[in-house]
């Protein structure tokens, strides 16, 4: 009689389920803290300058304002699903496996990306005097970079995942040209000191934004660190790119009147009595 070898099995394996614990939950909970608060201090320094001078506080505050509220709804659990890849395994004696990994995906983020980003544009492109051709270019160009980067996140194939990526790298070029470029020109033109103080915040602010995608890389991406870890990443650029980030040109601005953007007319006082819409009147004549 002969004797048969085995025949190899191959056991089923359960989806994997990604997801944050108590300390992501805890993260979220701290920077909606820190939002909240800067978002106060950034309200009470606009009200002790006049209206008219109000245009850095407002788009500043408005930026940590939608970042605490996307922080509330992820620290609530709110703003979350989950995103869905099929992982290949291949083995040398058995058939080839296949692993279901569902990571949680917080959309919430990129509702707050798209728009927080074009605020903190629209801060860099005033303090440096841009055009408005230019600021458009860059606030479109962001907004495709952030959409883009959500479609990513839920993309059914991992092809189709770094062909999202791809193209929100290449938007990212776009708004990099536009400070890094014509940014730069137009604050050198005006003073050396906001061409020195623009230099100085616009190259903090894209080595951060820099950083975003690479963490989108090895989290959503790739997947290689997990979902606390991914957390506390944007936790610490987002705190470092809007709270700081504020504080640092709010102070600045307030102590170099060469930054300051004085707007008159409708901003400052509305429409008042020319160019209202009156009901009721009738023209002489008729």
């Amino acid at each position: 009689m002969t004797s048969v070898s085995p025949i190899p099995t191959v056991v089923p394996t359960l989806p994997e389920y990604q997801v944050a614990t108590d300390t992501g939950d805890r993260t979220l909970w701290v920077v909606c803290v820190i939002m909240t608060i800067s978002s106060l201090a950034f309200y009470a320094m606009a009200f002790r300058v006049p209206v008219q001078k109000r245009l850095f506080h407002i788009l500043t505050a408005f930026i940590t304002t939608f970042a605490a509220i996307s922080y509330y709804a992820m620290a609530m659990g709110d703003g979350i699903s989950y995103s869905h890849n099929t992982v290949k395994e291949t083995h040398k004696h058995v058939p080839d496996t296949t692993q279901e990994v569902y990571r949680q995906v917080y959309w919430a983020r990129y509702v707050d990306w798209s728009v927080t980003t074009p605020l903190l544009l629209m801060d860099l492109a005033f303090l440096a005097g841009l055009s408005g051709a230019n600021i458009l270019v860059a606030v479109v160009a962001d907004l495709i970079m952030i959409l883009t980067g959500l479609f990513a996140a839920f993309g059914s194939s991992e092809s189709g995942q770094w062909g999202y990526y791809a193209i929100a790298c290449i938007a990212y070029l776009v708004v990099i040209y536009q400070l890094a470029i014509h940014g730069r020109a137009m604050a050198m033109s005006k003073d050396s000191k906001t061409g020195t103080f623009f230099q100085a915040i616009g190259a903090f602010t894209l080595v951060l934004w820099t950083a975003y995608p690479i963490i989108w890389g090895i989290a959503d991406g790739s997947r290689n660190i997990n979902v606390d870890a991914e957390i506390i990443c944007y936790a610490v650029l987002d705190v470092l790119a809007k709270p700081v980030f504020g504080f640092w040109l709010l102070f600045t601005h307030d102590a170099m009147p060469e930054t300051s953007v004085s707007l008159e007319g409708f901003w400052a006082h509305g429409l008042g009595k020319e160019g209202s819409l009156r009901v009721g009147d009738d023209d002489e004549g008729a």
